[in-house]
């Protein structure tokens, strides 16, 4: 698999699930717990979290077969889904979301912190979408696993460096940071609806 597919997929992933934008929510989240709990439910949360997008990165697209939907449809639903996310960076309706998300959790590590907000419907999109771009390849879709993996240490590390992390970007460098993401993930889910366009001969190639 090319260098500039994996970059891709690692771009999309990281700005999908938005590992700064995390950090805040998992300090709210384990307010008051010690250091050993904190670690314990971050390494929980990412190792479900890895566990849900392998089986849709493997299986997805065979759930899509089944259901009659061929990849294209999916890829252009998917970029719709990835570019309304985009929106919500930009304006900032994710975040609160979120925060609504985390205001109703007792027991963070499975659920707001591995479902929804880790692996959600964004990410779980991604998987699918960039598994199907490997062309049934085993070599591209485990590239794309480790990539996913990667990402998903990116959000275990800043997780763990979370109450730092805020400290020194702040509320307003975080916002910053992901209103420049929601850009990126709004070029990157035009251009997933382009190829869906591009492979059922929309336009042209």
């Amino acid at each position: 698999m090319e260098v500039a597919a994996l970059l891709t997929a690692f771009i999309t992933l990281i700005v999908v699930i938005d590992p700064i934008g995390l950090a805040p929510l998992f300090v709210a989240l384990t307010q008051g717990m010690t250091t050993a709990e904190r670690r314990a439910i971050a390494l929980r949360a990412c190792l479900i979290s890895v566990g849900l997008l392998t089986l849709f990165g493997l299986f997805g697209e065979a759930v899509l077969g089944f259901a009659g939907i061929s990849l294209s449809a999916f890829r252009i639903a998917g970029g719709i889904l990835l570019f309304l996310t985009a929106l919500d960076m930009l304006f900032e309706r994710r975040t609160q979301r979120r925060r609504g998300q985390a205001s109703r959790a007792n027991d963070p590590s499975v659920f707001p912190l591995a479902t929804p907000l880790i692996s959600g419907p964004g990410a779980i999109a991604s998987m699918i979408l960039l598994t199907g771009q490997a062309g049934g390849e085993w070599s591209g879709i485990l590239a794309i696993h480790l990539v996913m993996i990667a990402v998903i240490t990116v959000v275990l590390m800043f997780f763990l460096a979370a109450g730092l992390l805020e400290r020194l970007l702040g509320e307003t460098g975080i916002n910053v940071v992901t209103r420049l993401l929601g850009m990126l993930l709004a070029a990157l889910s035009v251009q997933f609806v382009i190829d869906g366009l591009r492979s059922v001969g929309v336009i042209a190639g």
